[in-house]
């Protein structure tokens, strides 16, 4: 017969398909399976609406036949199959798709699961087969056709043979040259990708599968021999475990899926199990593991969850689907009301996923608050893992999520080392206290050491120690909680003094204001030198004015990428009851020179309480010796 060539337009779309649209060959195969699903759909649909149609459900199935001599690769169904004008305007235009037709102008629609809405997806075939044989015979019909066609030159449509109603597709799997094509005739490999997409389309998929059984001994003196055994098994698990009742699910099987799907040796903390109905339908299943995989804190990792439309893997990874602050979560999302694109590898941006997105992450909030409240235990866990995420999640985006997040985030306390809310905090605060404490440095143990955590410690108050590099960051967008301003012990406008007392400290630096200048000059980088009586055995300290704390200062210059050098206004402050203070002042009156190398030793050694780096190292030293040698 003639060949016909495709409309120019087509022509032009089947040449994107092939060589743009789709990135990934493999899903060549998901897309032929979805449209035979969507064959046996339309055959089952029909016969419960049309009694002279007799079939029996359970013997609709999809099988693939591998055929190794000949190069081809063959997916057949015994569904609603096409006639030959079926043929001519489903195949023959592309992008006219008959499964839409055929929901469109169905009554019902909302009883079937039609996938192939945009009729295109059959295409994909040529990514991977220089050419396409489409044999169909219709239900109740005699007579058979086959379509023909080997890429964008056009196509044939002939009579032919088929001893059933159902559709064969036989690919002949192109010649490798620069891509290995010859996988896809190996039986592994289709079987991956069967799992890997269509594990859960609802019919079986059979394939004539090949194991080697060790043959039985006719006595002990006997070489091992294997035997070949062909037969033919189902590829697919037909019902996934999201779609199930959650009441007839186990514990371990839960886990199982969890450690297959996600590869993960460890069990999760916790899963969040839904069946939501309505304006919008999805199934989904969450995990939250309890750990962080190897790359979780890299560049390389990517977020997202599993989306299925149907039981048909759409995408490895959807990232729509998940705010940057749950980036750990991994599970999967099903539902049959998401529209897809032309080539269902991206999915549109649509009220209907921002909807799925928003449930989702609601939920997920939701229970990580009843596992904080109701089992302290695996939600510590939870934090030490995942904890650095949501308080990242606090200050990002401008503090958008700030009020969602403030009772997840917690941090280690100085009543007893152990991780505790700012709700407990607050609940825990003395009558007389204003204001929530925290403090900052790279270990809890650091931290306790920090000249200024013994002040407000002795005051009897509670001090926060901030640990993580994020922390001061999530503190500063939060600014206040139940109306209680969250100030770092190392700022300088912290007030634990009277106001008597306040005013004698004023007085004090008024008259050492010339000393102050003095020793200034020895080390301009600080904003200013006073007296202090916020320490108790320590000489000195560093305060800071101004938003830039000495921690963020840290974090911040940290950052490879980071433009500038970034500097917290720094205030050297003395112990006013400290023995130095004596020695200070006879310095002034009788070798001001020598005030100046004191200045410098004090300034490095409240830099080193502080855990910055002295920029002139060999000089403090000399000047330690010097001083020591006297």
């Amino acid at each position: 017969m003639k060949k016909k060539e495709f409309k120019a337009e087509s022509k032009k779309l089947m040449d994107l398909m092939i060589n743009s649209i789709y990135t990934n060959k493999e899903i060549f195969l998901r897309e032929i399976i979805s449209n035979a699903s969507d064959a046996l759909d339309k055959l089952h649909y029909e016969s419960l609406t049309n009694k002279s149609i007799k079939i029996d459900p359970k013997k609709l199935d999809i099988h693939i036949a591998i055929d190794k001599d000949n190069k081809t690769l063959t997916i057949s169904d015994n569904g609603i199959g096409m006639s030959k004008d079926e043929l001519e305007n489903n195949l023959g235009t592309i992008a006219k798709s008959g499964s839409l037709e055929f929901k469109e102008n169905n009554d019902h629609k909302k009883d079937i699961d039609i996938i192939g809405q945009f009729g295109v997806g059959f295409y994909s075939a040529f990514m991977v087969a220089k050419k396409v044989e489409v044999i169909s015979r219709a239900y109740g019909s005699d007579e058979a056709y086959s379509w023909t066609s080997e890429g964008i030159d056009g196509y044939s449509i002939e009579s032919s043979k088929r001893d059933e109603y159902g559709t064969d597709v036989i690919l002949t799997i192109k010649d490798d040259d620069n891509e290995d094509y010859a996988k896809y005739l190996e039986d592994y490999e289709i079987q991956s990708l069967i799992k890997k997409y269509s594990d859960y389309i609802t019919y079986p998929i059979k394939m004539n599968v090949t194991h080697q059984h060790l043959k039985e001994k006719t006595n002990d003196n006997d070489k091992d021999e294997y035997e070949t055994v062909t037969h033919e098994e189902v590829i697919n698990d037909l019902v996934p475990i999201w779609k199930r009742n959650k009441k007839d699910i186990k514990e371990e099987e839960y886990n199982t899926f969890y450690a297959d799907k996600f590869m993960d040796y460890e069990k999760p903390i916790h899963r969040i199990h839904t069946s939501a109905e309505g304006t919008i339908e999805y199934n989904s299943l969450i995990f939250i593991p309890s750990h962080a995989s190897f790359d979780y804190y890299t560049k390389e990792y990517e977020k997202g969850l599993q989306l299925y439309s149907n039981g048909v893997l759409i995408m490895e990874k959807c990232a729509e689907l998940v705010p940057d602050y749950l980036s750990f979560i991994k599970g999967v999302v099903d539902s049959p009301d998401l529209p897809l694109n032309i080539s269902r590898e991206t999915i549109q941006q649509n009220r209907v996923l921002k909807t799925i997105a928003n449930s989702i992450e609601n939920k997920v909030l939701k229970e990580l608050e009843d596992l904080k409240n109701n089992n302290r235990e695996d939600y510590n866990k939870f934090y030490e893992a995942f904890g650095m995420q949501i308080k990242f999640g606090v200050y990002a985006d401008f503090g958008m999520n700030k009020e969602k997040l403030k009772d997840l985030i917690m941090f280690y306390s100085s009543k007893d080392k152990k991780l505790t809310t700012l709700k407990e905090y607050v609940e825990r605060m003395k009558k007389d206290q204003k204001d929530i404490y925290y403090a900052c440095g790279d270990s809890v143990d650091k931290v306790d050491l920090i000249p200024q955590v013994d002040a407000v410690k002795d005051k009897g108050f509670e001090v926060l120690y901030c640990t993580d590099y994020v922390d001061e960051f999530a503190i500063k967008m939060l600014q206040k909680y139940d109306d209680k301003e969250l100030k770092n012990v190392c700022d300088q406008n912290i007030e634990l003094d009277s106001k008597e007392e306040q005013e004698e400290l004023k007085k004090k630096n008024d008259d050492s204001k010339d000393m102050f200048s003095l020793m200034k000059e020895a080390i301009p980088e600080v904003k200013d030198i006073r007296f202090t009586n916020k320490l108790k055995n320590h000489p000195v300290c560093l305060s800071t004015d101004g938003a830039i704390s000495v921690e963020m200062e840290k974090a911040m210059n940290a950052i490879p990428s980071a433009e500038g050098n970034v500097k917290a206004e720094k205030i050297l402050e003395i112990n006013e009851n400290h023995a130095i203070v004596k020695k200070l002042k006879d310095l002034y009156k009788k070798d001001k020179e020598e005030l100046k190398n004191y200045a410098k030793v004090l300034y490095a050694q409240s830099l080193l309480i502080e855990g910055l780096s002295i920029e002139n190292p060999t000089e403090i030293s000399n000047l330690i010796a010097n001083i020591i040698s006297k």
